[in-house]
């Protein structure tokens, strides 16, 4: 009778938390050794982080509706409910991984997430406002610090060796100067400019990589062009998807998946799981009753054509539409999916789903201890 008591004190605890994170996902006994997740990237893996940083709207996801499906109140997820990497650790057997620069978090058992809504692989991107990639590894190398201070060196380095590092990085770099006429863009040519942001990510990774990651995780082909926020930059092509941002992220998935594999010929015992969701999540925008959706195109939550005006929540002081059932759209907002969305693709990356995997690892044997 005490035991059972004290399990439902347990769980009526877990409950009442504000932040989800301090609850595992699996049984409340006795938990097998499990790998760490170390999330590093954008919007598509902000769980909150940019919650605490000195910023405007534009960047954060704090307000309703966000969040209304699964949490049932805007946790800074730009999304009705979870992300990618909430369901990569649902799958892993993890609780969730709360955000790095949430107060007085500082236990990294099951790792942490560094990722910024805005942020890319280039310092230039959003800069001033959000966290870049560069930023976000110096997080990382402070939690290395603190778990050495606490495991030792030689202990540090195996739990960081058994840990997996989710990436997803590279779309802020693309979609932003299309819509600000960047000039540092305007200055190279998109071979050049797309080696600028892999030459940054690559250069994260070797940094992860002499701490002791070996294995990562990478999600890329985000069809941006086709985003609702794209369809609506020119109002002579209005519904087309952008191309010249299109090129860019194929180019940039053509270029990632080169370098990942030199690097696997450079780093001993680097293993990586490179997923490219390009094809099935344009297949859904495209056809949506496919996969169980009524809309593909338009936005759940926005104004304007395609709902595609970034006013969701009323940012910047708009108004704003939303849908009456979050679960019939693709997207959630201007330029973000809905969690069922993120649940499919999720799945995909899991199980290695040979049409975004290809050659690459499963994201599952990553976690393989």
């Amino acid at each position: 009778m005490a035991s059972s008591r004290l399990h439902i004190f347990v769980l009526a605890f877990c409950a009442s938390l504000l932040f989800p994170s301090n609850c595992s996902h699996g049984d409340s006994g006795l938990q097998e050794k499990r790998a760490a997740l170390f999330i590093f990237g954008d919007s598509l893996f902000d769980v909150g982080n940019n919650n605490y940083i000195n910023t405007t709207i534009s960047f954060k996801a704090n307000n309703w509706p966000y969040g209304e499906t699964f949490f049932k109140y805007p946790t800074g997820r730009a999304s009705d409910g979870r992300l990618i990497p909430d369901f990569i650790a649902e799958y892993a057997k993890l609780p969730f991984i709360p955000p790095y620069l949430q107060p007085g978090f500082n236990n990294y058992t099951y790792g942490v997430n560094f990722a910024s809504a805005g942020g890319g692989a280039l310092s230039e991107t959003h800069q001033g406002f959000v966290k870049d990639l560069k930023t976000q590894v110096s997080y990382f190398k402070n939690v290395e610090k603190q778990l050495r201070h606490k495991l030792g060196d030689a202990g540090a380095y195996t739990f960081l060796s058994e840990a997996v590092y989710l990436i997803s990085i590279g779309s802020n770099d693309y979609y932003t100067p299309v819509l600000t006429n960047s000039s540092l863009f305007a200055s190279h040519s998109h071979e050049d400019y797309v080696g600028m942001v892999v030459g940054n990510l690559t250069d994260v990774i070797k940094e992860i990589y002499r701490k002791g990651g070996r294995k990562f995780g990478f999600a890329n082909g985000v069809p941006l062009g086709c985003i609702p926020s794209m369809r609506i930059l020119k109002p002579e092509n209005i519904g087309d998807c952008a191309e010249e941002v299109t090129a860019l992220v194929k180019l940039h998935s053509r270029v990632v998946a080169k370098a990942l594999l030199k690097l696997k010929s450079q780093l001993h015992g680097f293993r990586y799981s490179n997923a490219n969701f390009y094809t099935p999540l344009t297949d859904t925008i495209n056809n949506p009753s496919k996969y169980g959706f009524k809309e593909g195109k338009m936005a759940c939550c926005g104004s304007g054509p395609y709902r595609g005006i970034m006013s969701c929540g009323g940012k910047r002081g708009s108004e704003f539409q939303l849908c009456d059932n979050v679960t019939e759209y693709v997207f959630f907002d201007s330029g973000h999916p809905t969690e069922r969305v993120y649940q499919q693709i999720s799945k995909l990356w899991w199980s290695g789903s040979p049409n975004v995997t290809k050659t690459s690892n499963d994201l599952k044997e990553l976690f393989e201890v």
